[in-house]
Parts: structure tokens; C-alpha cells; sequence
């Protein structure tokens, strides 16, 4: 059932705050907003909490995590695809990219199993009208792999792709630098020191073998095609500056400050991890994302594998201090939106669809109330 009015709400705009009331169309569409509160019969009285544009996540590999709830466990796909999709939605996430590799990098073999699954699951439940938000593809694609260009043309034929990013997680290089770190943590997987030792040898050398070859097939492959195509993991200037000659506008979780601050320099969107905002720290020892907004060098967050960590993300940078609330909403609403190639969302103005977030705060944390799209109440 729609909601078409809301009263009593501190509506989050583009460029300010206002206490007021907003209306909706029949189709869902953002008809009328202003600034009187008063309650009036008919209408969702708000009690004076926020109301923020639904959240717009442009990579989250939380239908992996479904997929594979433990190292040993395979969750059947379409039930991890419903679960995935209801923890989006209740999360405030109206619209997803789900991140899903193309290609194995030599450590997680089931990924590819994953990327096909999803591709018949989404067009299913899509069809049937059975998925509470929007979900989109990003396709990550893994360098490094013989496979990877098989793999990506039948999921580009088959799926809505709205970004492209391209992929190294070779142990020694971009978020594995550290291979101590690395070794640490594949450990946890089962995984002895002889076997790993063969692992990272191998992958290393799929790395000279593809990874080039693969880059340039993509760059040629999506040349004028408009798809959004970032960068991944960049740690030094040179990667980026290599990045924006080849025409790359995103760099995606860029790993230190130095990376970051080029790509500002060369005009590309930064995207980085809100869960890191939360944590106030990489799961992985690479940059405080914390610090990247206190410099300015943050446009957007991305969920990557705690879609709650979005919505926790914005109010912890307004709280902090380190950015008012309209710029933080921007960075998980709007400026995701755009990035994606979606005009018609991302902000609360009229003609925009009717994608709507009533938060209350505890304390200061955000309690996500209710969730609407297009006026329709999904969580």
C-alpha cells in the first residue's frame, strides 16, 4: 500500500535541513514538499523524525556472504538471494549494485557459481516482482583469470550492469600487499603454510600471464559505451595517473592517502568503505577512511559487506563533526545514484521517485524506522 503524504518530518534536501511535510503522487512520485509540519489527517506523522532519501549502494558483496555463510557451507542461491535482498531494504538500501566476481583469483573457487546463480535468480525474481529493492550488477572483474572474458560477455548479455570495476586481488599487490597479513588471514580458511606458499606462487603468475591482456580487452571492449568502469584497490599516484589516461573516472577503495588525494587530482570519483567509517579502521590495515573525509577526499560510501554500515556510516560522520548531514546523506543517496547512471532517485525533490528512509536517533545512532520505494513501505 503507498503512503502519499508525510507531516512532522526534518526532511534531508540537497542543501539543508527542513522541518515540514512532503506528498507523493499515485505512481510514487515526489509531487510537493515545504516547510509546515503540522500534522493533518491522512497523512504519516513523522513525530519530528528524519525522513532521508532511500540509499543507493554501489558495491556490496553481501550476496556472497549469503551464498557462503561459513568457509564449508553452500547456502542454495535463491534463498541467499531473498535474505540478501531483505537485509538491503532493511538497511534503508532501495537500490543495489550487487558486486559479484568475474573470474577466481585462485582463493575462493565457488565465486564463480555464485556470479552465474545470481544472474538466473535476479532475472526470476525480478520478473516475478518477489524483490523488495532494486538490484543492479556490478561486475568486478578479476585480471588475473583465463576465464574471466568467457565469463563476462554471457553475464553483460544476461543482466542489468550499471559499473564495471577492475579487479587485482593477487596476494603481494593492492589490498594484499601485506603478505604476512594475507597469509594470516587465509589461515582462518583452512588453508596450511606449504599450500599457501603454492597458492600465492601460482596466482602471482596467472598475474603475469592474463592481467594485461584482460585490462586492455575491457578498456577496448566498453570504449564508448557509457558503463561506469573504475579502478580497484590503487595504493600508489602512478596507478591512479595510469588509471585516468586509460579513461577510468571512479577509483574504487583506494588504499592510501596518496592514491586518493591523485585521484582527487585527476577528477575521479574516490569511493571507499563505510564499514571502515564504523570500525574506524580497514579490516585489512590499509587507509582510515575517516581521515579521507576529514580531507575531503570522499564522494562516496559503498556498504561492501555490512549493508547496515551505510545508513551507521552517515550519522557517525555528521556526529563526528566531520561533515554536515545533507553531505553525508549525498554520499550513501545522490552522488551513488548518479554514478550509476540513475537519474530518477537519490534525493528528496520534486519529480524524483518517491524513495523514502524515516530515521530516528538513539544517542545519536541511527534507528531506521521505515522504508519506502516509490511510495510503496518494504521494511
Amino acid at each position: 500500500m503507498k503512503t502519499l503524504a508525510f507531516t512532522n518530518v526534518r526532511m534531508v534536501l540537497d542543501d539543508g535541513i527542513v522541518h515540514g511535510s512532503l506528498q507523493l503522487d499515485e505512481h510514487g512520485t515526489i509531487r510537493h514538499l515545504d516547510d509546515d509540519p503540522t500534522p493533518r489527517p491522512g497523512t504519516e506523522n513523522g513525530e519530528g523524525d528524519w525522513l532521508l532519501p532511500g540509499l543507493v549502494d554501489v558495491h556490496t558483496d553481501n550476496l556472497e556472504r549469503q551464498v557462503q555463510p561459513r568457509t564449508n557451507v553452500r547456502w542454495p542461491s535463491r534463498s541467499a538471494f531473498l535474505a540478501h535482498d531483505i537485509q538491503c531494504a532493511g538497511a534503508g538500501i532501495t537500490t543495489v549494485a550487487d558486486a559479484l566476481c568475474v573470474g577466481d583469483a585462485g582463493f575462493e573457487t565457488q565465486r564463480i557459481q555464485t556470479l552465474r546463480d545470481a544472474v538466473v535468480d535476479l532475472g526470476a525474481l525480478s520478473e516475478q516482482g518477489m524483490l523488495r529493492s532494486d538490484h543492479v550488477l556490478h561486475l568486478r572483474c578479476e585480471l588475473p583469470t583465463p576465464n574471466m572474458r568467457e565469463l563476462f560477455e554471457a553475464v553483460l548479455e544476461q543482466a542489468p550492469v550499471h559499473m564495471i570495476s577492475l579487479m587485482d586481488h593477487t596476494p603481494g599487490v593492492g589490498q594484499h600487499a601485506n603478505l604476512q597479513k594475507f597469509r594470516e588471514g587465509r589461515r582462518g580458511d583452512g588453508y596450511d603454510a606449504a599450500q599457501l606458499d603454492q597458492m600465492i606462487v601460482e596466482s602471482q603468475q596467472r598475474r603475469e600471464t592474463y592481467s594485461e591482456g584482460n585490462r586492455a580487452y575491457i578498456l577496448d571492449r566498453l570504449r564508448g559505451s557509457g558503463l561506469q568502469i573504475a579502478s580497484h584497490d590503487d595504493r600508489s599516484a602512478a596507478e591512479i595517473r595510469r588509471n585516468a589516461r586509460d579513461g577510468l573516472r571512479i577509483a574504487e577503495f583506494p588504499v592510501t592517502q596518496e592514491a586518493a588525494q591523485e585521484a582527487h587530482a585527476h577528477n575521479m570519483a574516490t569511493v571507499l568503505g563505510a564499514p571502515n567509517v564504523v570500525r574506524g579502521e580497514s579490516h585489512s590495515g590499509n587507509v582510515v577512511v575517516r581521515d579521507l573525509v576529514a580531507a575531503g577526499l570522499v564522494d562516496v560510501l559503498a556498504s561492501d559487506y555490512v549493508p547496515n554500515a551505510l545508513l551507521e556510516a552517515a550519522f557517525f560522520l555528521t556526529r563526528s563533526g566531520l561533515v554536515d548531514l545533507p553531505t553525508a546523506v549525498a554520499m550513501v543517496s545522490l552522488t551513488p545514484a548518479r554514478m550509476l547512471g540513475l537519474m530518477d532517485r537519490g534525493a528528496l525533490r520534486v519529480g524524483l521517485r518517491g524513495d523514502l528512509l524515516r530515521v530516528r536517533e538513539l544517542d545519536g545512532f541511527p534507528l531506521l524506522r521505515a522504508v519506502w520505494k516509490a511510495g510503496e513501505r518494504i521494511a
